[in-house]
């Protein structure tokens, strides 16, 4: 038999464990100030280098930012994801069906397994998320509505304990944002639209908070299948348009040219 020696982990290795798995749960989100050396190395009941040390190991990791007031959380999956998708569909919209594709993947599985595992304190959040929005869609704000409508569906990524579903989506939320904000500038004015969608967000967070997996999986598939559809229809509904001027177009251009070759005695008047 071979036995080797078992040293214990590093306290500062132990800290920035800690601290990353806050991290990766979501306890600390993108944009989080992270308290002083001084309040860290109080609160583990440790020394400030060996604070320091976890701290420059984060840092390293690409999960820190120093800004003007501090160290930050930094967002690991925001300049690899959201960056490179925006370019991809940046007048591209023939490609936007895809996205909406994926969200209607993600959406519904995200909301399924919000409704099995939320905790207290992710209801609570969802709650909030849910009566702000409900708060703003009674007002004209269309801007403020649909960035509350995002913070909604991040409440449900989140709630779903999936960190792979987390972070690739927050990652993805300044598209998320943009798809929500362009979708709701387009479809807000569309005859009960801006009903329908209040009420069917009302569905998904009923389902969650009844805990409910399949009603909320399928009040999220609805969700998504309507904003596609509706897209859809606004889309065919140009091309027609787009058709008829192109057909008048064609039609007072060939009325032109039928003018300006008429034989020149036409029009004469006999003498």
């Amino acid at each position: 038999m071979v036995f080797q020696a078992v040293r214990p982990p590093r306290l500062s290795d132990a800290i920035a464990d800690q601290i990353r798995d806050l991290i990766y749960e979501g306890a600390l989100p993108p944009g989080t100030r992270i308290p002083s050396e001084r309040e860290l190395a109080e609160r583990f009941d440790t020394s400030r280098p060996t604070v320091r040390s976890a701290l420059a190991k984060l840092d390293s990791e690409g999960l820190l930012q120093m800004q003007r007031d501090g160290l930050h959380v930094a967002d690991p999956t925001a300049e690899g994801n959201s960056t490179s998708l925006t370019a991809l569909y940046e007048g591209r919209p023939e490609r936007f069906d895809d996205y909406l594709e994926f969200r209607l993947i993600i959406e519904r599985e995200a909301t399924y397994f919000a409704a099995l595992r939320a905790t207290s304190v992710d209801r609570d959040n969802i709650a909030h998320c849910f009566e702000r929005l409900m708060e703003l869609h009674k007002q004209s704000d269309a801007g403020a509505e649909a960035q509350a409508d995002a913070d909604f569906h991040l409440s449900i990524y989140e709630a779903c304990h999936n960190m792979t579903i987390l972070h690739v989506m927050r990652g993805m939320s300044g598209l998320l944002r943009n798809d929500v904000i362009h979708n709701r500038g387009r479809l807000h004015p569309r005859t009960g639209y801006h009903e329908l969608n209040a009420q069917q967000h009302r569905a998904i967070y009923e389902a969650i908070m009844a805990g409910s997996p399949d009603a909320a999986r399928t009040a999220a598939h609805t969700h998504i299948a309507l904003v596609r559809e509706f897209l859809d229809e606004m889309q065919k509904a140009n091309d027609r348009l787009e058709t008829s001027l192109h057909r008048m177009a064609s039609k007072a251009q060939l009325a032109s040219t039928e003018t300006t070759e008429l034989p020149p005695s036409l029009g004469r008047e006999k003498g």
